[in-house]
């Protein structure tokens, strides 16, 4: 079985892959500091809590935005699962060539976004990426990542929205039943969410008219994409594991 880490801002997303089928996910908060020794021992017990045993895993591919924890994280998976894990670098084959003017300042993420997206919906496609910060990514037609857009993330606005303003208070982000808000709580909320749809659809829409690339596909994921995915006819289709399968086909095309 493969095991795929993506280590984000905010969370570690780990996904188990019996071949192409995906078994189950779940999620570490990264901002928890933990030692290899804690890392191994919570990646074993959730495993193993999900009725899979730590013993089956023959191989682990990580992709990370955070180079602090990854001597630790590396380190816990290598004593505790056996396992000298791939980390996405940029050696790494991904089957994407970068055509931007820094190749090196494309993060790991972006890049395993980029593939699943290319692999399963061809090119030109453009990637939406709902996380800390929210991400567009342009790929062309033949397997170029072309150019990306980086936005604050839903909830990096709201948290800055509510820990700057001291009358506001920390809310659940959600489409209110109307944008006509007419106290605090759903006034926030229809700012937050309404904000991001209209973010999401004029930018994809400037990507669409300075690319030329008029029928390009939009596939949305990460945590609160499904919001507004279901909001806006922008989006083409919604996936919340791509990330996760853009490591299994990394994985794969690195397979020695």
């Amino acid at each position: 079985m493969l095991l795929t880490i993506d280590v984000g801002n905010t969370n570690i997303t780990l996904g188990v892959f019996k071949e192409e089928k995906l078994l189950g996910t779940f999620r570490m908060t990264t901002k928890l500091p933990r030692t290899s020794d804690e890392y191994g021992f919570e990646i074993c017990g959730i495993l193993e809590h999900r009725g899979i045993e730590a013993k089956d895993i023959n191989a682990v591919i990580v992709a990370s935005v955070v180079p602090d924890i990854m001597h630790s994280l590396t380190s816990g998976v290598i004593k505790y699962l056996e396992v000298r894990p791939l980390v996405v670098s940029a050696g790494t084959k991904t089957g994407i060539r970068i055509v931007t003017e820094n190749p090196k300042e494309i993060g790991p993420d972006r890049i395993v976004d980029a593939v699943a997206g290319y692999e399963k919906f061809g090119g030109p496609v453009i990637v939406v990426d709902f996380g800390t910060a929210t991400t567009y990514d342009l790929i062309g037609p033949n397997g170029t990542f072309e150019a990306g857009i980086t936005a604050p993330g839903i909830r990096t606005a709201a948290r800055s929205l509510w820990g700057d303003a001291a009358m506001l208070p920390a809310i659940e982000i959600k489409k209110p039943k109307s944008i006509l808000a007419k106290e605090t709580i759903s006034s926030m909320q229809a700012g937050l969410v309404y904000g991001a749809i209209g973010q999401t659809e004029y930018i994809i829409r400037k990507i669409k008219e300075e690319s030329g690339y008029a029928d390009v596909k939009v596939v949305a994921t990460g945590g609160l994409g499904k919001i507004i995915a279901q909001e806006t006819d922008t989006i083409d289709a919604y996936d919340p594991d791509l990330t996760l399968e853009g490591l299994r086909l990394i994985y794969n095309k690195n397979r020695k």
